[in-house]
């Protein structure tokens, strides 16, 4: 691949038939954007050799990719493929690379491969540019390619503009958009491109002409597959890219010794890890950089992103996110592991018990109707059912620290920031507000009074 090779991803247009508020590149295929597929697969490019041009909601797409933020590009008036590489050519000239690949941000296959063949055969036919080529048996929708006697490309004609008649019958070469471009040769032409087409926009096709128009050669480079390069333009694309990418996932985990029951309703993401051995019951998802080891057992109707299982179990209608479980850890049925959670070895979370940004250490257990918030509980402690942390004042969260084998009787509210220490015990219905010393037992209810209904009740 040539050093100096750089990357304009165009991920400015609104994406009309997705009818959706969101830019089609921040639509998910498996939880993750389509523009993030595109940013994974050039994680081998330096950062400052892709530039993103971005338009529509432009603040949501920065806001989804803050590390990027140095490196997009606006484009005020989505006028075109053409104008979108007109508002990115100066930071293409000032970047130092000799050649730039331009494609799309609505097609999450990227193929890296293709291009470095693309870019080496634009130095190698002396061309000053070069674009992947697919042909399909039913080519409505996509420019079709036009090709000299000599087998050069010519030029690409528009859906809208394109007449079979005036080409000699219909053609079945298109368009991938995938380009490559000469920066030198091809800087001069940009400024000649015009809006006279049925869009009125700036057509990046229209290269073609102007290159042959002045003797500089295109080189056109079939691709294989014309299913990876396809663009994602509508819901029924959305979801049919998502089905066919899903199966491939379950068949690959399948093949390696991952125990998937249920196959046909379990939905994993292209970044999860599943170690052989492990077992997956559906309906079942599992999203973003989750980490599932050997010995995990995962029963349906859970949902887990961006955590990583030990060897642990986890019961139906769990939800999980960005949480620890560790070695015979048990968690559900109905339980909801916020952000920040670590579930110790041996520990148990029952059914109808949150934890957010606490962690419960080996063997402690809050098994019913429970709520455990910025806290850590510590080995062998015991949640009785209807324990809250009241962590929040208001103003500012507070941590709540229980100790080794403290007992916490039912329908217990901990006021933090409060201590509990090792060995203590909360008696039941308690609001704690102070500390509670090693070994203590701790009431902290009004006394119960008991009267004689009788004596209670008025006369008539």
């Amino acid at each position: 691949m040539i050093p100096e090779l750089g990357y304009v991803i165009l991920a400015a247009g609104k994406g009309t038939r997705m009818h959706s508020d969101l830019p089609k590149v921040l639509q998910e295929v498996l939880g993750k954007t389509l523009l993030g597929y595109v940013f994974d697969a050039l994680s081998h490019v330096p950062m400052s050799q892709v530039w993103t041009v971005i338009g529509f909601r432009a603040a949501d797409v920065e806001m989804t990719f803050p590390q990027r933020q140095e490196h997009f590009v606006h484009q005020a008036e989505q006028l075109g493929t053409g104008h979108a590489l007109m508002c990115a050519w100066d930071r293409i000239t000032d970047g130092g690379v000799s050649h730039v690949c331009v494609l799309n941000g609505d097609t999450p296959h990227v193929p890296v491969d293709a291009i470095s063949d693309l870019a080496d055969a634009c130095v190698a036919s002396g061309a000053a540019m070069g674009m992947l080529t697919l042909r399909l048996d039913d080519p409505f929708g996509y420019g079709r390619i036009i090709r000299s006697a000599d087998g050069c490309v010519k030029g690409v004609v528009e859906e809208k503009d394109f007449i079979a008649a005036d080409h000699g019958g219909e053609i079945h070469e298109v368009n991938s958009g995938v380009y490559v471009f000469d920066v030198n040769r091809c800087s001069a032409l940009l400024g000649l491109m015009d809006r006279d087409n049925a869009q009125r926009e700036y057509y990046l096709t229209q290269m073609v002409s102007l290159c042959a128009a002045h003797n500089l050669p295109v080189v056109g480079v079939p691709f294989g597959s014309s299913d990876l390069l396809r663009g994602i333009n509508s819901p029924r694309e959305l979801v049919g890219f998502e089905e066919s990418l899903r199966v491939k996932i379950v068949s690959g985990l399948l093949d390696a010794g991952v125990i998937l029951r249920n196959r046909d309703s379990i939905v994993i993401g292209p970044d999860v890890a599943i170690a052989p051995g492990a077992e997956i019951v559906g309906p079942c998802e599992i999203y973003g950089k989750s980490r599932i080891e050997r010995g995990a057992v995962i029963a349906s109707h859970c949902w887990i992103k961006d955590s990583v299982l030990g060897p642990c179990q986890v019961k139906s209608f769990s939800h999980i996110e960005g949480s620890h479980l560790r070695e015979e850890a048990i968690v559900g049925p109905y339980a909801r592991l916020r952000p920040g959670s670590d579930i110790g070895e041996g520990a148990r979370v029952g059914n109808f018990v949150e934890v957010k940004k606490s962690v419960l250490h080996k063997g402690a257990k809050a098994g019913h109707l429970s709520y455990l918030g910025d806290s850590d509980i510590g080995p062998g402690v015991n949640i009785g059912a209807g324990t809250i942390t009241c962590n929040y004042d208001g103003v500012r969260k507070h941590r709540t620290e229980i100790l080794e084998n403290a007992f916490i009787g039912s329908n217990t509210a901990l006021v933090a920031p409060v201590t509990v220490g090792a060995g203590a015990l909360v008696a039941a219905g308690s609001v704690v507000t102070k500390n509670v010393p090693d070994g203590a037992l701790c009431v902290a209810r009004s006394r119960q009074t008991n009267l004689d209904r009788k004596k209670q009740t008025p006369q008539s």
